[in-house]
């Protein structure tokens, strides 16, 4: 607990900072910058009574989606099926399909110039419906509590103002929030609004099995908080 504690008070120190220029080029600067500032190295934090706390950082103006966690849906096979209905010949040249989509609650994604799916939310899972017909794979809600908390069980989250581009963005680190556990209602809400997204990343390997590049629920960084039960504001 000594350990954390102090990484808390060290994180708190830095808002008296004031804008900090970034320590990287691009999107991943912000999360750079503040290990720097921390003397942490791949992300090796110190949790509350030994637990191991993940630490992610976002500008609070982001545009960009922060992924959640990667998971292919049920049931078995249903990788195989969403590649035959919606698979397009691979932009590798190599005579095999994939499928490459964003795709949301509110409207189909458009595939092979045809409306495609898109995410329909029922009270116990999450499915992937054809504009007609009956759903085709789905994620379960104890599939999505696991898959959620074996990436982010624990996640102190740092909030940060940001101004100016390139090499000379600079980051105020300003607001910190420790985030535990997986709150479904509020997810279904955010996958309801188009706050998550579902990004559907199928390929096929040399035998033409479906192999998933990692489908991803990826959120808006300014709603990620709600995504947890335990919400406590430490600065």
């Amino acid at each position: 607990m000594k350990g954390f504690a102090q990484l808390v008070a060290k994180i708190k120190s830095l808002k008296r900072l004031g804008y900090v220029k970034t320590h990287r080029i691009g999107n991943t600067g912000i999360g750079k910058t503040l290990e720097d500032l921390l003397g942490i190295k791949e992300n090796n934090v110190p949790g509350p009574n030994g637990a191991k706390v993940e630490l992610k950082s976002a500008r609070k103006n982001a545009k960009s989606m922060l992924t959640l966690f990667t998971k292919s849906p049920l049931p078995d096979g249903a990788n195989s099926i969403l590649l035959k209905m919606y698979g397009y010949p691979s932009r590798k040249g190599n005579k095999k399909k994939e499928l490459h989509s964003t795709v949301n609650a509110l409207n189909y994604n458009t595939l092979k110039g045809k409306s495609g799916f898109k995410i329909t939310l029922k009270k116990t899972r999450v499915e992937l419906t054809p504009s007609k017909g009956k759903s085709v794979a789905y994620w379960d809600r104890d599939t999505l509590k696991k898959s959620f908390e074996r990436k982010l069980y624990r996640l102190l989250y740092v909030k940060a103002d940001s101004k100016g581009v390139g090499r000379n963005e600079q980051f105020w680190f300003n607001e910190v929030w420790l985030l535990k556990g997986f709150n479904f209602n509020n997810f279904i809400k955010l996958l309801r609004k188009g706050d998550i997204l579902v990004d559907v990343r199928i390929g096929q390997y040399p035998d033409g099995r479906p192999h998933d590049h990692g489908t991803g629920f990826r959120v808006n960084p300014n709603k990620l908080d709600l995504c947890f039960s335990e919400r406590t504001k430490i600065m």
